[in-house]
């Protein structure tokens, strides 16, 4: 167990102001990754960590505590990768895009793959699995429609982030009910003031951006091309959709999701074995290093070339290296720090809760991962909603207002960097497109500060309570 100590708050911030302007200079200026400046930032957190004397058994352990926690989301990123090579190289997302190109008509194709994904990942709960599987085909069929990638991306961001925070299934929603010690239910009826709003704002842009892909503005001769390229180049099937509909099955039957995705990737490479017509060297290099494929389009070669182990290894990497960072910060209590100086200008009911949703996301931005978004906030904020007397479900809904939501919002978040390693769009092009991960942090922080659906306990709620704490110091 690591010793928390008293930590300054002027010292705290040092890590985090030296890492955001590395991180500025390397990304705008020099155009190069997040790693090393993660790296930078994580240095200097020791030395400060160092500094305020703790040991470096003591530092290490921090790293290798955060490194723990982001273990399951490495396992599954690695096993995305694998799904990708293997579906692609089955024929199963070939067959998504052609049906997908056969159906949904270009102008209305940004509310209708939202809805979709929101429709899925609220069946299973994982707004992961849902842009691993059906945003992979979803980027085909809009590329292949000629919509920009940014906004394909941006439109399955928000609907698979809408399924996955509204779904009882979904363990950010889960993780805020129970920390918070909120019915899960009454945490869920709670977000819909914010969500359905965040929805339908959503949607709307999405069906007025759809307005300039409609047939006047596509060539409808190059979405021709591309199914005529798929049918050439794969047996399509509806069959194979039977894959990925198992696999959203098993996950809303509550099937751990790494079984469900092993379950997933058997089935494309016996398909690509058997149905495609590969061999099992080909097939075993898809789920490595990817599919391969030479068709002479553009476009088709550029969106099946990927896939495979092998590519996830930079997301990996950087899950990783921001895991060390926000292990320090979190565990030498210079993130304590911070959140306690927030308090101190937090005075108000209506400011607190406003606090809670920039807290989490700034959380996002310094910790690198959605779940630490939601468990430090909750730590810290809890006592402050009780001494208020506001219930604890305000405090659920903005930990996942600010902290589920704007975690696909900082490129070296574990989201981000999935999004990227998934869909291929970086995170400052698609930002502006995921309409919904903004639009509700936005309106949770107006309901805040005008009071709107902020609930209070009532006069029996707060004697129960306190009833409870008592009975618990006692015990």
């Amino acid at each position: 167990m690591i010793n928390e100590k008293e930590m300054p708050f002027w010292k705290a911030v040092i890590p985090l102001i030296v890492m955001i302007v590395v991180m500025g200079i390397t990304i705008i200026k020099l155009e190069q990754g997040p790693h090393v400046p993660l790296i930078v930032g994580t240095t200097v957190a020791a030395i400060v960590a160092l500094s305020s004397g703790f040991k470096w058994k003591d530092i290490e352990e921090s790293m290798y505590k955060g490194i723990r926690l982001a273990l399951p989301a490495v396992v599954i990123i690695m096993l995305v990768g694998i799904t990708i090579g293997a579906w692609i190289g089955g024929g199963i997302v070939a067959t998504m895009i052609y049906y997908g190109l056969k159906i949904i008509t270009p102008s209305l194709f940004l509310v209708s793959i939202t809805i979709i994904c929101a429709v899925v990942a609220l069946a299973i709960g994982s707004s992961w699995s849902t842009m691993g599987t059906i945003g992979v085909a979803g980027m085909g069929i809009g590329l292949s429609m000629g919509i920009p990638a940014p906004m394909i991306a941006g439109a399955i961001i928000s609907g698979s982030y809408f399924g996955d925070k509204m779904s009882p299934l979904s363990d950010t929603t889960n993780l805020a009910s129970g920390l918070t010690n909120t019915d899960l239910f009454v945490h869920i009826r709670h977000m819909l003031f914010t969500t359905i709003p965040g929805l339908v704002i959503a949607l709307i842009v999405y069906a007025i951006l759809g307005k300039n892909f409609g047939k006047s503005g596509v060539d409808t001769a190059d979405i021709q091309q591309t199914i005529y390229v798929l049918q050439d180049s794969f047996v399509i099937s509806p069959y194979l959709l039977i894959i990925p509909v198992l696999v959203i099955v098993l996950v809303a039957k509550k099937v751990p999701a790494i079984p469900a995705l092993l379950i997933g990737i058997i089935l494309g490479f016996l398909s690509q074995v058997y149905i495609q017509g590969g061999n099992f060297s080909g097939a075993i290099e898809a789920l490595q290093s990817g599919f391969t494929i030479k068709t002479g389009n553009t476009m088709v070669d550029e969106l099946f070339n990927r896939g495979g182990l092998d590519s996830m290894m930079y997301t990996v990497s950087m899950t990783i290296v921001a895991m060390t960072f926000g292990g320090i910060l979190e565990h030498t209590g210079m993130l304590k720090a911070i959140v306690n100086q927030i308090l101190k200008v937090a005075k108000s009911s209506k400011s607190l809760v406003a606090s809670t949703v920039v807290s989490c996301f700034a959380t996002n931005a310094t910790c690198s991962e959605q779940y630490i978004s939601i468990v430090i906030p909750s730590r810290m904020y809890a006592n402050a909603y009780k001494e208020k007397g506001l219930h604890s479900k305000n405090l659920s809904r903005a930990l996942e207002d600010g902290g589920t939501l704007t975690s696909v919002f900082v490129p070296w978040n574990t989201c981000g960097v999935f999004i990227l390693g998934t869909l291929g769009v970086p995170t400052l092009q698609y930002a502006p497109y995921a309409v919904l991960n903004f639009v509700i942090p936005i309106i949770s922080i107006v309901y805040a500060l005008t009071g709107f659906t902020i609930t209070k306990l009532s006069k029996t709620e707060m004697r129960e309570l306190k009833e409870e704490e008592h009975s618990s110091i006692n015990v």
